[in-house]
This record gives structure tokens, sequence and C-alpha cells, in this order.
């Protein structure tokens, strides 16, 4: 049987989905066929392999909305999500002429009594069992999810979007909660405070904080065992994307935030030519081990760590020690059928480093030193920037993509707190956006000063963590903002009047471990030190890949947090750029400029 991801969340996510419905299948003697949506495929797809569904007596797996033959001698289970298009469908396998011999019905969610007694109306005497599940969020990784939800970002945030927010805000803490729910988590909850600007309250991060307290109070009010369920050694934190606008379009160049970045991947598929030239892709997930290990790796570190490795095959088989080329290790897949997997694997990794360093090389390098000079607010040896604008000028004069040059001037303003109205005209006009200055004004719909205010009492900033003795690259000197959050939130060091208690989390929490002994998570064989306590972040309006690797790194720092980070989904600096500019589009559709990229 192929390997399960035993990698948190998709391990956990995978064993709840085995609790009941693989269960329930198991009480059967008869194969069954799986009928999906196209939330619970994506859901399934994270977690599992089709062989792991056939291990478990699945033999067939179905599209909900596609056209399918009856199949009467067996029974169907649906895994779908509770809306009414989903059980129209279902109604619809059953209400005429019945598709299957019995029906075994799982919602992602809640589903409504409307719902239900639809169901029950017209396909009552088919539903031998109906049973909510309480998953509605997908597990990326093993420490990060999403919601699935991309349009949520303009729902919040666009002027156009108003009477959408309420809902939207509704679904993502329904989704949180069952997060939670799987987790066998109740924490204690805290926002970031509210951010005003141009006498505008930006208080989603506090709205969504209600809501999720009181949807985890009703959650663990209705508990199956019949007990309210205690806040646990948990804390959840929600905080606004506008809250730290720099790290979403930095040039990053650690492995993976900037392959995504600079390299066409869709849906985490690569593509490449290979030496013969014919097409081939790679998914880049946590079943690739190689992908797990190097990710988070500066790419001049993943660049010395694939040679090292596919030479250690090589001298296996007492070949040559010279450079590995790609056409090398084609020759070498070919007279040794038993690493051929394994040189694949790392076939695909140097094809992708060498994308990176190729636009690194071409174009990035370049943009580096300015970007982290604006971001940082010093140079390399640590000298403040005095002017920002002279750190600019050199790349707004280089013939870069125009993605390129108003990530930089965005860097900018953001290092000023704003400009003024005259001088962000003339930026505009020198990136030549003048159609187009939403990609630039538009921040300030999540709360980012773009115009410099006149006030006597200007924003202030948060102060940063020291870090002046941790060894960096000189070209990724940035931290994400998020990284020296989740570090207070475990160090108990978060000012309450920046990140005000929605509930209250036990005392005793303070992320050390100390807690560990009243915890009562289930252990887990894979990881015996996650006995200890959970830091659960979520950023409305879509988390980055560095943010994400700060996660990782935070956990293996601390040993005894796990940190969680989640999102309505993730974001490349492209995508949100473009979700930025969209924002004033009237249309209910996301009608963007596409600058053509140099």
């Amino acid at each position: 049987m192929a390997t399960v991801s035993e990698h948190g969340l998709k391990r956990v996510v995978w064993q709840r989905i085995k609790e009941t419905i693989i269960e329930d299948c198991k009480k059967s003697e008869i194969w069954k066929i799986l009928i999906l949506d196209h939330f619970t495929t994506k859901l399934l797809s994270s977690c599992c392999k089709m062989s792991d569904l056939m291990q478990e007596g699945i033999t067939i797996v179905e599209d909900l909305y596609k056209s399918r033959e009856p199949v009467l001698e067996m029974k169907a289970i649906y895994f779908m999500t509770p809306t009414a298009k989903c059980v129209d469908a279902f109604i619809g396998d059953f209400k005429l002429k019945p598709k299957y011999k019995a029906a075994y019905v799982y919602f992602t969610d809640y589903c409504s009594d409307e719902l239900f007694n639809k169901m029950k109306l017209y396909c009552g005497k088919y539903i031998r069992v109906c049973k909510e599940l309480n998953i509605s969020f997908l597990p990326q990784e093993s420490q990060v999810f999403t919601c699935d939800n991309p349009g949520a970002f303009r729902s919040i945030y666009s002027p156009h979007c108003s009477q959408d927010k309420d809902e939207t805000l509704e679904t993502l803490a329904a989704q949180i909660v069952t997060l939670c729910a799987t987790l066998d988590e109740n924490p204690g909850v805290r926002y970031k405070k509210e951010t005003v600007l141009e006498n505008t309250i930006l208080d989603n991060a506090k709205q969504l904080a209600a809501l999720v307290d009181y949807k985890l109070t009703k959650h663990y009010d209705m508990d199956d065992n019949g007990k309210k369920k205690g806040k646990t050694q948990a804390q959840l934190l929600i905080v606004e994307r506008g809250f730290d606008p720099v790290t979403p379009i930095l040039h990053e160049l650690t492995y993976q935030a900037m392959a995504y970045d600079l390299v066409p991947i869709k849906n985490d598929t690569y593509k490449y030519k290979s030496k013969d030239g014919s097409e081939k892709e790679a998914l880049l997930n946590e079943d690739d081990q190689l992908w797990a290990r190097l990710r988070h790796m500066h790419i001049a570190e993943v660049s010395e760590q694939i040679p090292k490795l596919v030479k250690e095959i090589s001298a296996n088989k007492k070949q040559p020690d010279g450079k590995i080329t790609i056409s090398g290790l084609s020759q070498l897949m070919k007279k040794m059928p038993h690493f051929r997997k394994q040189v694949a694997q790392k076939t695909v990794h140097l094809n992708l480093t060498e994308d990176c360093m190729n636009h690194f090389q071409k174009n990035v390098e370049k943009l580096c030193k300015a970007e982290q000079d604006l971001a940082v607010g010093s140079d390399v040896e640590g000298v403040k920037v005095k002017d920002p604008m002279r750190t600019l000028l050199p790349v707004l004069l280089h013939p870069h993509g125009t993605y390129d040059k108003i990530r930089a001037v965005l860097l900018y303003i953001f290092s000023l707190n704003g400009t003024t109205e005259e001088n962000l005209n003339k930026l505009i006009q020198h990136v030549k956006i003048e159609e187009n200055p939403e990609f630039i004004l538009n921040w300030r719909e999540l709360g980012v000063p773009i115009i410099s205010s006149p006030s006597f009492f200007p924003m202030r900033r948060s102060s940063r963590r020291d870090r002046t003795q941790e060894e960096t690259y000189s070209l990724s000197r940035w931290t994400p903002v998020i990284k020296d959050v989740m570090e207070d939130a475990v160090e108990n060091k978060l000012e309450t009047r920046e990140w005000p208690h929605q509930s209250e989390c036990p005392a005793a929490w303070n992320g050390s471990g100390a807690v560990s002994a009243r915890q009562k998570h289930k252990a887990s064989s894979q990881d015996e030190r996650r006995s200890g306590s959970r830091l659960i972040i979520f950023v409305i309006g879509g988390i980055s890949y560095s943010e994400m690797r700060s996660a990782y790194q935070v956990t293996q720092s601390v040993k005894s947090c796990e940190v969680i980070i989640g999102s309505s989904h993730i974001v490349t600096p492209m995508e949100l750029l473009d979700d930025i500019q969209a924002l004033s589009k009237p249309t209910t559709t996301k009608e963007t400029f596409t600058i053509v990229k140099e």
C-alpha cells in the first residue's frame, strides 16, 4: 500500500476520515463507490492516495456533478459539502430512479435542517448513514491549512462587496472551528487590534475572533459526549493581511517561496523539459521527501545540497565523480533501475533549482539588495537608510519588469509609512501604470498607509525583535513580522493592548512546555514532542510561503509548541498584486489588468 501522508494535519484529517467513513465501510462486505464534490476531492487528495482507498474497500471514485451509469448492486458513499447544489445533485441520483443500492452520506460540516429534510423527503429510504465530519478546511501541509477560498480577499476588502463580507467572515469562522475540532482544541482567541486609517476602522480580525469564539462555544456545548469542553492549552491568533504588507511582496530566496514566485507552478505541479525534449511534471508536496527536506533552505544551500545527494548515489554505483548535469542524471537512471525513483526526484529538483537560479542571475539578484535595504531600513553593514529614494532609483532606471518595479515602489512607500500625493503620482508615471494606479492605491483598503498622514500622531510601528546576532544571507535579511508574533506568543510576551483577548486561555499557557503535563492531546507515535501546547495563527487575506516557513522554524526551535498557520488561501507576490488591483473593480468577477512579465 502506498504510504499515506504521515505529516501533521494531513495525518490527523486522514485518521478522522478513516474513523468515520472508512469504518462504516468495513461493516459491509460489499465494495463501494465514493462520490465527491470539488472541495472533498481536494480534501481527500491532500491526505491520501487511490491505493489507500482501494485498501479500504473503495473501488471507484466519481464526481458528484458528472453523469454516471447506475450500479444497482453497489452502495455509494457521498462525501460532500452541505450546500444546496450538492444536496440537489445527490437527490438527482435517487429521486426518479435510484442509481445505487443504498447511500452513506457524509457532510464536511453542519447540514441545515432545511437541506436535511429535503434529502429525507426524496431519498429517505435509501440513506443508511448521515453524518457530519466537521472538516471544512484543507490541510495543505503538515502545519499549514487553508479555507480554499481565494475569493474571500475580495469579499472582505473590496468596497464593492461590503454586502458579502459578513457572510464570508461567518464561513471562515465555521471553517476555523472545524480545524480546532479536528485537532481536539478549544483555544483561547486573540486578535490584532483594529487599524484606523483615514477615519476608517478596519476591524475584520476583531469580528472574526468574536465569530470564532461564539462558534467554538456553541460547538463544544453540543459535544457528542454531552460534556462541555473547557479551554485547552492552545491559542488562536487572528490577524489581517495589512499587518505585514512587506513579506508577501519581497523577492524571497528560500527554495519554496522563490520557486512559487519565479517559476510557473500551478496546483503545486512543476512542469519541465527533460533532456530528450519530452515534457515532464512533478507534484511538489510532502510525499516528496527531498522537497520536504529542501523547501525552507536558502537557494544557495539547495544548490549545494542536490549535487551532493546525486554524487552519493553515483558513488554507490562507482560512477565517475564530476559536474552533475541533467544529461548525466539521465544516463544514471538507465544504469541504475534500483535508484531510478530516487534519482528522478533529484532530477526534478536539479531542474527546478536551475530555473530559480536562472531567474536570480538574470534579474532578481539586482533587485534583492534594494528590496532588503528598503524592507529592513538599513544596509548589509547595518547603516540606516537615510534616503530611501536613492535606494529605489536604480531599480526604476533599470529595465526591470513592471511587476518588479511595482514591488520596489511599494516597499519604498511602506518604508516611509506613506508618501506625498505628488511623489506618488511621479512614481506611478515612472512605472507606467497611470491607467492602473490601483496596484498601489488599493493597499489602503487593507489599512496600509499609502499617502502620508499630516497628523501630529503618526502611526506607531510595532517594534521588531532584535535579530542582529542571527546569521543571515546578505540578500535575505528580512524576517516576516508573523515570526516575531509567533515567538512572542510562545514566550507569553504579546501585549494585551495590541493583542486583546476575545476569550482567555488558561493562565498557565506560555508555550514553553511547562503546561504539557495538563494536556490531554492524544499522543502521536510520529512525534512525541507534540504533547506540548499549540499556537494557531489565522491571517485574513492570504498567507505567503515565507510565513508558512516561519511556522516550521518556530516549531523546530521551541520543540514543545507546535505552530500551525492558515488563511483563506496561499498567495504569491504577483497573485496578491492582481488581487489588490482588482479590489476597485465594480464587477463581481475578478477583472485584472495583466502586465506581461518581461
